[in-house]
């Protein structure tokens, strides 16, 4: 591999913040950092769009956190500005804010999506709009779970065709960033700036789109924007993360043109697809893997979808690189097992970290909570946000899915969990003392974990 091991840790930091914060907020803000060194207990970062004292402010608790969790000890993270040593400097620029959309990812393209039997007519749909938009396919919405590939075609028809079509305005943005826009716009008294922004274009690629969801006024503001855009023939092409039926408190109006469209589902990736993916992720990072028990392995036991995949392949190259030991099966299965990544039962509790009901009992501790409290209905303050750090710790400590969370509080849908994790990443990015508890009840279900799991072994 030729990249320093730093390279290595980073990607899977890098990885985990993406999902702390969510896509739209790591692609402004986070994409760009770079890591510089590591001694052990400080890692330092750097920042050449001239935000790295705001990024250290805003989001300092939150890089700590997932930065100790991945290293597995207590880890600060500097945000310095300026190139890292040794590299070129950047002239500095703006940073690109949310409402002028997100940037497209330019390793997201067709050619790079491995296709399998689960998302082989969503990839066909989206060739089929990247080469003929706004003619057949109006609008596309492709649906499915996280980390299944949404945003990788959503990008790829982007990328498509701002190379083949460079005539056409594109703009590509999300739920989220065209929420927040809408709310600068009228904050501003700048609508007629944001309506000409959004409609005067010839392709919008909309991902998240169900983050609009209770929002009157955006939604309102979507509908007439996704009208004033069909009705001038242009294309229109949108993510979700469940089929139009399943848009709970979405206009009716907007699910009925959502699923007038074509609506191409997503499924979880197959064993085949898995593999694939992970020898495309190889190839494209240049690592040579001479063991195929490897990807055996990580096919097998890391299934969850293809994002925790390639983290898992980037996790078991990192220790590869840290500690010398060759990359083979019996690695990848023991750093699965250290890391969390699947975990064989034994009882209740999982081999190598803490349970839900551990999670639930010690979140319930702290907040003077019983159970029944922490899973009921209610949406009291002082019950739901409890509830919303009990299901992100979960997530982070557990490695359980979305929906086995969710079944675990009382029957709640995964987009729930999935909510309740950002919320609580949120607050532990804007709040220290938010961020001091969530580190201490990691670290007593850590604690505990070593104790119960030295019970077992002796």
């Amino acid at each position: 591999m030729n990249d320093h091991p730093l390279d290595d840790i980073w990607r899977v930091i890098a990885s985990e913040l993406r999902d702390a914060v969510g896509e739209s907020l790591f692609d402004v803000w986070l994409a760009g950092l770079q890591p510089v060194e590591f001694d052990g207990v400080t890692l330092i970062v750097t920042s050449s769009s001239g935000t790295g004292e705001w990024v250290a402010d805003r989001f300092g608790a939150v890089l700590n956190a997932v930065a100790s969790s991945v290293l597995a000890t207590e880890v600060t993270v500097r945000v310095l500005e300026g190139a890292a040593p040794n590299t070129p400097a950047k002239t500095p620029q703006a940073p690109v804010a949310a409402t002028a959309g997100v940037a497209l990812n330019p390793k997201h393209v067709f050619d790079q999506f491995v296709i399998g039997a689960p998302n082989r007519f969503a990839h066909a749909s989206a060739l089929a709009v990247a080469e003929n938009p706004a003619t057949a396919y109006n609008p596309l919405l492709l649906c499915g779970a996280p980390g299944v590939g949404k945003t990788h075609l959503l990008h790829a028809i982007g990328n498509y065709l701002e190379r083949h079509e460079p005539g056409l305005r594109v703009l590509a943005t999300t739920g989220e960033a065209f929420a927040n826009d809408f709310i600068s716009a009228l904050r501003t008294k700048q609508i007629d700036r944001f309506k000409s922004r959004h409609r005067d274009i010839d392709v919008l690629l909309v991902d998240d789109v169900q983050f609009l969801i209770s929002k009157v006024r955006t939604e309102e503001e979507f509908f007439h924007t996704f009208n004033a855009l069909r009705d001038g023939g242009a294309q229109v092409v949108l993510t979700t993360d469940r089929s139009p039926a399943e848009l709970d408190g979405l206009q009716e109006r907007l699910r009925d043109r959502f699923a007038a469209g074509l609506v191409a589902n997503i499924g979880p990736p197959d064993r085949a697809t898995r593999i694939a993916a992970l020898r495309k992720r190889a190839q494209i990072d240049q690592l040579v893997i001479t063991d195929d028990g490897v990807f055996d392995v990580l096919a097998d036991r890391a299934d969850a979808n293809l994002r925790n995949l390639e983290g898992a392949l980037v996790r078991v190259v990192a220790f590869s690189s840290l500690t010398g030991r060759p990359l083979d099966r019996e690695l990848a299965a023991e750093v699965l097992d250290d890391l969390g990544m699947v975990r064989r039962s034994v009882g209740t509790r999982p081999i190598g970290g803490p349970s839900i009901d551990d999670v639930q009992r010690i979140t319930c501790s702290a907040f003077g909570l019983t159970r029944e409290d922490l899973l009921s209905p209610s949406r009291a303050g002082h019950i739901s946000w409890p509830r919303q750090l009990a299901m992100y710790l979960a997530r982070q400590h557990t490695g359980a899915s979305l929906p086995a969370i969710g079944e675990q509080f009382g029957g709640r849908g995964h987009t729930t969990v999935l909510h309740a994790c950002r919320r609580a990443a949120q607050r532990i990015a804007a709040e220290a003392q938010t961020a001091e508890l969530v580190n201490s009840l990691s670290a007593q279900l850590s604690i505990e974990a070593r104790i119960v799991d030295g019970d077992r072994r002796d």
